[in-house]
């Protein structure tokens, strides 16, 4: 009895293995580091929140504040009259980030379909990198405090880092296919935690010198990685006389289904799975989809709604965590921005491991369902943390596993399973394009939810903003609910057709 398609699946990594070159490699490792910097900057700024607030208050109402001279000068040019001000002023700074970077993202991704990735990227590393210097360095040193001015600046640098994940995802869709994408995937789409650690790490070497010095160290390194990508990077394997990715799977597709994009509806009959949105001109090159066109795709909607909310709850980690464990247990400033790397560490271990699971399931909405689940306890868990430094890096690495693994997966490989469905044919010029939309959506609910999450903990406390993290974290799954019973139904449909054939 022949065995239908989706039963005669190789091992996910044998596909990965035989057609990987140093070029992969170079690949992997450049697009992983330029996205690491724009991360480690963007961390920077969240671990350095407390000296900003001691900086923007008059020292004689905040008791944090190093001794500022001359006395006279610095207290007639505060911006704020006291800590909470400022502490808000913060969030509002996060919110306006992430909306710019949110719109960016739309914008970002329709771009990068249709110029040069290698172009785009680096240009919105090096720029944001000035931006940066700009906003953290250059101001303290001219002593120079308005708050309009730090909400320009950090607009553009929303819009400029939206340029980063679209383009970083496209090229890595360019080079690694479906098999063993959730593994390759999951493994590489720790680049975001590591840039957190990195940021982490430097901001808080020099950060006794003044938090100006956090902002230069990492910018001059951001744009060091801009001017390395920008001569370094391949977009594509054409580029390098290699074939390209669609040609490939569809060499092999005839005797391993490996390659088969995850996306695709198993109950659509073979005939109809010839319909492309793109029409295929006479050189066969792919022409970039509409945006409308990208989010008419199968599962677009639901994963960007989904992101929207998970990704409110990691963001909200990503920029208050340091400031939670200084407000809420009295922590130095740097012992809190070297403990909070714990969650980013478990975010590293639950993607690859759970990127590799959904490879062997050829499943990825049960993995996140499963993942999330366990998420709500942890959030519950860590809410209830002791004073102890021990249990709470522990209780925060389980944390960032079960959120930080299901983030980075539909960031990076799911957005890579939507741009590459039957659908668009494998084609690459839709890939940019399906990662804005789902990566701009999540930033939208990011956006509403640092402002709400400064809001909340001014009235309610902490405990209330974890009770709204689990509320957003439930959404999440009954988002996906519909992809969870679809795939569900899949795998057992698939089980009897093994019976069968044994």
């Amino acid at each position: 009895m022949a065995m239908p398609g989706s039963l005669r699946r190789q091992p996910a990594n044998r596909g990965l293995v035989s057609h990987c070159t140093h070029h992969h490699i170079v690949v992997f490792l450049l697009t992983f580091f330029s996205y690491s910097l724009l991360h480690a900057s963007r961390k920077t700024f969240s671990n350095v929140k407390v000296s900003i607030s001691s900086q923007w208050t008059p020292s004689c109402s905040n008791s944090t504040a190093p001794e500022l001279r001359p006395y006279e000068l610095w207290n007639s040019s505060h911006l704020f009259s006291n800590a909470e001000e400022a502490t808000l002023f913060l969030g509002t700074l996060d919110t306006i980030f992430l909306f710019s970077y949110a719109v960016g993202l739309f914008v970002s991704g329709i771009v990068g379909d249709r110029l040069n990735l290698r172009w785009v990227l680096s240009f919105g590393m090096c720029s944001s990198a000035l931006v940066e210097f700009s906003f953290g360095t250059l101001t303290e040193w001219l002593h120079f405090y308005n708050k309009w001015f730090y909400c320009c600046l950090w607009v553009v640098n929303g819009l400029l880092q939206s340029t980063g994940w679209p383009c970083v995802v496209a090229v890595m869709g360019n080079w690694f296919g479906k098999a063993g994408r959730g593994f390759v995937f999951g493994l590489w789409s720790a680049c975001a935690s590591v840039g957190n650690i990195l940021g982490a790490f430097l901001a808080s070497c020099v950060l006794k010198y003044g938090y100006e010095y956090a902002f230069l160290v990492t910018a001059s390194v951001q744009f060091a990685g801009g001017v390395i990508v920008f001569f370094g990077l391949l977009t594509s394997p054409k580029e390098v006389g290699l074939p390209e990715l669609g040609a490939d799977e569809d060499e092999v597709s005839v005797e391993e289904d490996a390659n088969r994009p995850l996306m695709c509806n198993d109950d659509v009959d073979d005939d109809d799975r010839n319909y492309s949105i793109q029409a295929t001109d006479s050189d066969n090159q792919p022409k970039a989809i509409g945006f409308f066109q990208a989010c008419c795709l199968p599962g677009v909607v639901l994963y960007s709604l989904a992101y929207a909310c998970l990704k409110l709850v990691n963001y909200s980690f990503f920029f208050w965590l340091p400031f939670y464990l200084s407000n809420n247990f009295g922590w130095k400033e740097a012992e809190a921005d070297q403990l909070s790397i714990w969650y980013d560490v478990g975010g590293i271990i639950g993607g690859t491991i759970q990127g590799l699971i959904s490879d062997v399931l050829q499943k990825r909405a049960p993995v996140l369902a499963v993942s999330l689940l366990f998420a709500v306890g942890s959030l519950f868990g860590y809410s209830r943390s002791p004073n102890s430094k021990p249990i709470n890096a522990v209780l925060m690495a389980i944390t960032g596993f079960f959120i930080g693994g299901p983030s980075n997966m539909i960031s990076s490989a799911i957005s890579a399973d939507l741009g590459r469905q039957d659908l668009v044919k494998g084609s690459s010029e839709a890939l940019a394009t399906v990662t804005g939309i789902v990566d701009g959506t999540g930033s939208i609910g990011a956006a509403v939810g640092q402002y709400l999450v400064s809001l909340i903990q001014e009235n309610l406390r902490w405990m209330w903003v974890f009770y709204f993290f689990i509320l957003m974290t439930s959404s999440t799954i009954l988002f996906i609910s519909p992809l969870i019973v679809r795939e569900i139904r899949l795998l057992l449909h698939e089980r009897r057709l093994r019976m069968l054939a044994e």
